[in-house]
């Protein structure tokens, strides 16, 4: 039985869940669903809505600022992709890990030491195209490694060896000056001029951003519906039983952290270019809580919701500090996230479906009752 027969037995023979325990079930599907075209269909539940938050994600470089096009809007796209990475392992593996702004910043120094930086004597000066080929598998394989060593463990323990992975990671690039030039970091990690654009500029960059967030959140709802994403979540239900079905449990979990690794790996990328450097604050510890915030503040039964989450994230972190010192930045959005998960579990966009739910007259509001998905954000 190959694993695509499996993943189906699995949940022929699985009993129905509530809302609240997963997110593998299916959405019922509207008639404005069944007239979309059969690739916007594939997004979701409501292709509609999709399709409108598209064309806003497309117009809005036309009717913004470019403080808010670039400082806003691309830096919540960039991070919204490094969150993904977590979205993916915790909603649909059950692995919450605190390594993935390691993954992205091991991508992130690979592209300065390898490509060109403001340290040229130690930066080897290659290619962008290169640097970046480069940086990507090598940021893979750091998260399968450390997927390696935390999916034996579970609950509290992955957490905790995520935490020292990325704690390690930060010692050791703020004390190697040879490979990692120590607390300064590298400086004009700038992207290229490319056919004749600057894809440093606010516009270029936010659209460079824009097709590699649709990209990676295309991918994580295909694999939600593939037999992998249908055996992952199996997983993470049941482990036990999905190895009395023949499944590797341990194989899956570490392809998860692979395929996470190269979202945060891409979203690495990103945010060294945005920045323009990178430096062991980048990927300290709170960056790595950050990012768990990111996600949980959206949702992380969503895949839209990390970026709800990094844009509320940004934002909070942007103007805060008109309205508190900045040093009260920690305690604002601590105060936001406490909020949150206090009176939503499931994040903003928890509170969204509920609110669209109880607005709902009549059948469709038994629609808005029915089993969630994830699926479709």
């Amino acid at each position: 039985m190959n694993s695509g027969a499996r993943a189906q037995a699995w949940r022929a023979e699985s009993p129905p869940r509530p809302a609240s325990v997963g997110v593998i079930d299916r959405p019922l599907v509207g008639d404005a669903d069944r007239a979309a075209p059969a690739w916007l269909r594939a997004l979701g539940p409501s292709a509609i809505a999709h399709a409108v938050v598209l064309l806003l994600l497309l117009v809005y470089p036309w009717v913004a600022t470019p403080f808010f096009v670039f400082q806003i809007g691309a830096q919540s796209l960039a991070l919204g992709l490094i969150a993904l990475s977590l979205t993916f392992l915790a909603g649909y593996g059950g692995m919450i890990s605190l390594a993935q702004m390691t993954v992205a910043g091991i991508a992130g120094y690979t592209v300065a030491i390898f490509g060109q930086s403001g340290s040229q004597q130690i930066s080897l000066g290659w290619p962008w195209w290169l640097a970046v080929l480069l940086a990507i598998p090598i940021a893979t394989l750091c998260a399968a490694f450390i997927g390696w060593l935390s999916v034996r463990t579970e609950g509290i323990y992955t957490i905790m060896i995520t935490l020292a992975i990325g704690v390690a990671f930060y010692y050791l690039a703020l004390q190697n000056y040879a490979v990692f030039n120590g607390f300064q970091g590298f400086q004009r990690v700038l992207p290229p001029v490319l056919l004749g654009v600057s894809w440093r500029d606010p516009t270029p960059f936010y659209y460079l951003a824009l097709f590699w967030v649709l990209a990676g959140y295309a991918s994580v709802v295909y694999l939600a519906r593939a037999p992998f994403g249908v055996a992952l979540q199996g997983i993470r239900d049941n482990p036990r039983r999905m190895a009395a079905l023949g499944f590797h449990v341990t194989a899956h979990r570490i392809a998860a952290y692979a395929v996470a690794g190269v979202m945060a790996a891409v979203g690495g990328v990103l945010m060294v270019w945005y920045n323009g450097l990178i430096s062991p604050g980048s990927v300290g510890t709170s960056a790595l809580i950050n990012v768990l915030i990111i996600s949980v503040l959206g949702g992380m039964r969503h895949p839209m919701g990390p970026f709800v989450g990094a844009v509320v994230f940004v934002l909070v972190q942007n103007f805060a500090i008109d309205l508190f010192d900045r040093e009260r930045f920690n305690l604002v959005i601590g105060t936001v996230f406490l909020v949150i998960v206090l009176f939503s579990p499931d994040g903003l966009l928890g509170w969204w479906s509920r609110l669209t739910a109880w607005l709902a007259p009549g059948p469709a509001a038994q629609r808005g009752h029915a089993p969630h998905s994830s699926n479709g954000g």
